[in-house]
């Protein structure tokens, strides 16, 4: 599944979900300026639980939000 993927490659510590520092480090990792902040909305947005962490259940609300931005997620 591409979402599992996603995860996969941006969760650093393998605790299978995004910490607002593994989405700021990915959205670095795409060239982007003022990934904290695009991070934070992000998490924000994404995170329905507000546990702080966006987990593999969350990540499709993280791929819209991305999708919006004009992202592609492959």
């Amino acid at each position: 599944m591409m979402l599992k993927g996603l995860l996969k490659r941006c969760d650093t510590n393998n605790d299978g979900k995004l910490s607002r520092q593994e989405l700021k480090g990915a959205f670095r990792g795409l060239g982007l300026k003022f990934s904290g902040w695009r991070a934070r909305c992000a998490l924000r947005h994404a995170d329905a639980n507000g546990d702080g962490v966006i987990s593999e259940d969350e990540m499709n609300e993280l791929v819209k939000y991305a999708s919006r931005w004009g992202f592609r997620v492959s």
